[in-house]
């Protein structure tokens, strides 16, 4: 078994901010490169004053976190992940792999990726997989490709759990930052009766709208966009999905007030159990009253409404 290394280069500015996200996808195998203050350590930890020129060469202004993952972990999955949290966060980034090529670890971890029963309602199956009997089961075919979310992420399958609660028939849903399409897919095969996505990612745009073709679903009933919510998303919506980032979800909350109708449900996930708190002060300081908490493997998802039905 190869394991893929993920080499993140981000600003050192970032570094603890980035290496908070990466520990969100794996929490061994991490370690930092950040020869910002190189001779101020030098003299007060190893007490020397010479310093090898290779290492006085060394990038001053970026921090390289390195992280490895198996095969069976889906490294295609990680790196989507991460990109994309690294944007909803406002963090520059590059990353690069190690190990096998990215070519082969798109495509070898699909032998671990079998279909997921998730709640009472939804199963889904892999696009190379044959259907299994559902047993009553609405069936979501999907090909994640290179974009987040398989629904084996503990923060997807919350979202999926809550979602299955909530949809009745016949509500409208926002998904903001939506990734493989995953949520927007479930919320039709639920009984919604339209689902808008948005991702400011193009490779997620592309394969969401793909996925949304395997499962049968175009526009209007499927909407899929990029852009970010405030340029490219009108109207309001009877729910409000965001799987993102505890930071972006803080940013965004306010702006989500318009486009979600008075009576409306705001599900916030992808929220890490240390950052609940900042979450729930910023959820109170926009308007909006928790009425469900759910948490699995370390995360949070939120559901709020408008606190006395405030209308914006």
């Amino acid at each position: 078994m190869e394991w893929t290394e993920i080499r993140l280069t981000v600003p050192v500015a970032d570094a603890e901010r980035a290496a908070d996200i990466a520990n969100m996808v794996v929490t061994y195998g991490l370690y930092i490169e950040d020869y910002s203050d190189l001779e101020q350590g030098a003299r007060d930890i190893a007490h020397i004053d010479l310093i090898d020129e290779e290492l006085l060469a060394r990038d001053r202004n970026h921090a390289v976190i390195h992280l490895y993952i198996s095969p069976e972990e889906n490294p295609a999955e990680a790196v989507a992940f991460l990109r994309e949290r690294f944007t909803a966060s406002g963090i520059k980034h590059g990353i690069d792999t190690n190990g096998i090529s990215e070519e082969d670890w798109a495509s070898n971890w699909k032998q671990y990726f079998k279909p997921l029963p998730i709640g009472e309602k939804l199963l889904i199956c892999p696009t190379w997989e044959d259907t299994p009997p559902s047993n009553d089961r609405v069936v979501l075919h999907i090909d994640p490709g290179m974009a987040f979310g398989t629904g084996g992420h503990d923060t997807t399958r919350l979202v999926l759990e809550t979602l299955e609660r909530h949809i009745r028939g016949g509500e409208t849903l926002l998904d903001v930052g939506c990734g493989s399409g995953i949520l927007s897919i479930a919320s039709l095969l639920l009984g919604a009766r339209n689902a808008f996505g948005v991702d400011i990612d193009s490779l997620a745009v592309k394969t969401a709208v793909e996925n949304g073709r395997i499962n049968g679903m175009n526009p209007p009933e499927y909407t899929i966009v990029q852009g970010d919510l405030v340029e490219k998303v009108e109207g309001r919506y009877d729910i409000i999905a965001a799987n993102i980032v505890a930071d972006a979800i803080i940013a965004l909350s306010g702006d989500i007030l318009p486009f979600l109708k008075p009576d409306g449900v705001y599900i916030a996930s992808g929220i890490i159990d240390t950052r609940e708190q900042d979450v729930l002060d910023a959820l109170e300081k926009c308007g909006f009253e928790v009425v469900e908490r759910r948490g699995q493997g370390g995360w949070v998802a939120i559901v709020s409404k408008l606190r006395d039905k405030i209308t914006r």
